[in-house]
């Protein structure tokens, strides 16, 4: 197809995939390797999309019946598309103007005041519950999971996470350490650390359903009375915390506030206190946000670089005492999430639409594979304000999770 050979014949140089237009004319790209991808593309317009704005219309064209796939699967063909670009942004004479455009307007797509960010947060997170029951596992946990092997569960991958975050934030049981919990989503991160070293938790969450429900399992554990939910800004919170942990909010505070953040960390972190901030991140020095992903999924939402990020921790007198890079742990936190969606498509599409079910099967899949592919990973950055808050060597991590058994495993939220 003549039309999209500026990107394939650069993009797709192995492999074997067959494009199929309007018209029935089939135009095939690679070397003819491996398991061969087909796609159709049903009109004219579609393809100049794809030309023009390939990171928004690949996602568009495939939600709305524009392109369909003929041969394999939208994994088959994604994978295909994500390991020809690599780490590279792939970019043209026609993308790189739209690629220059987005970076001069990211900050202002990345401004999330408290209002908006409610807005935002809504967006996704204010989705049913029968959604998130049909693909996480059963304490909710949304966020990448920590595998200690290939054959762990889902379920096992999130309580060894929380062991995990437990271990950095030097929890130690009757003690009665104050934690805050920043973006505690459905609250499961909270009640392990209340109920299992009887620290005193607060999380806030902008989400009303996330609220509700984790408050709800909070009085149901009986643990009421030391681990509460806030409906609440993380810029408005106030009081003294012996650890502050964030994990999976962040990607949601935008470039514009990363000063911001950290300075609200410091000034609620105690002087001898330790914080712990999980985050997706970046492995290319400052971007932009995917168009498709920000319109359709996280609008407001960016995933920054280490260095983005490590200048602000900076600027707020903070200091950084660990920092971990999970690699591929997200792309099988998603794999098995993508898994349990299939499994459970016809009931998610009776409770939205068909629509809805490819636009979260791409949702899934894309980021699967930039974990895979293109060197998105996760980081977990320890921070405290005095350089002797932790022990000098990492020992103590691993000598925690050898004394711990991963958190438990609730049987039904």
């Amino acid at each position: 197809m003549a039309l999209l050979d500026p990107i394939l014949k650069p993009l797709i140089r192995s492999g074997s995939l067959r494009v199929i237009d309007w018209k029935g004319i089939a135009t095939d790209y690679g070397d003819g390797s491996g398991k061969p991808v087909g796609i159709r593309i049903h009109d004219r317009a579609t393809a100049w999309r794809l030309l023009l704005n390939p990171q928004m219309e690949g996602g568009e064209a495939y939600m709305h019946g524009r392109l369909t796939i003929e041969e394999g699967t939208l994994y088959d063909f994604l994978d295909l598309l994500f390991r020809g670009v690599g780490l590279r942004l792939m970019s043209y004479p026609l993308s790189g103007v739209t690629e220059r455009i987005r970076g001069l307007m990211r900050r202002f797509r990345q401004f999330n005041p408290a209002p908006r960010s409610r807005s935002n947060v809504a967006h996704h997170y204010d989705l049913s519950d029968v959604l998130y029951d049909q693909f996480l596992d059963v304490d909710r946990q949304y966020s990448c999971g920590y595998f200690l092997s290939g054959t762990d569960s889902l379920e096992q991958a999130q309580a060894q996470k929380k062991r995990h975050l437990a271990a950095k934030l030097l929890l130690m049981k009757g003690e009665g350490q104050r934690i805050l919990d920043i973006g505690s989503g459905w609250g499961g991160l909270g009640l392990y650390l209340g109920s299992s070293f009887g620290a005193d938790v607060t999380g806030l969450t902008l989400s009303r359903e996330q609220h509700e429900l984790s408050n709800r399992r909070a009085r149901q554990a009986g643990l009421a009375d030391h681990v509460r939910f806030k409906l609440e800004d993380y810029r408005r919170e106030n009081g003294k915390y012996d650890r502050i942990v964030s994990v999976g909010m962040f990607e949601h505070v935008g470039i514009n506030h990363f000063d911001e953040f950290f300075r609200k960390v410091s000034e609620l972190l105690t002087d001898d206190g330790v914080a712990v901030l999980h985050s997706i991140g970046r492995p290319d020095g400052a971007g932009h946000t995917n168009p498709w992903i920000e319109k359709y999924i996280f609008p407001g939402g960016y995933s920054p670089s280490l260095s983005e990020v490590l200048h602000a921790v900076e600027r707020a007198g903070l200091l950084v005492t660990d920092v971990e890079i999970l690699r591929i742990h997200y792309a099988e936190t998603l794999r098995l999430w993508r898994e349990r969606f299939e499994q459970k498509r016809s009931v998610i599409r009776a409770l939205y639409d068909e629509e809805f079910c490819r636009m979260w099967e791409f949702y899934l899949i894309s980021s699967e594979l930039c974990f895979r592919h293109q060197g998105l990973m996760v980081f977990q950055i320890q921070l405290a304000k005095r350089a002797d808050a932790v022990p000098i060597t990492r020992d103590y991590m691993t000598r925690f999770e050898m004394e711990h058994p991963p958190a438990p495993i609730p049987e039904h939220l």
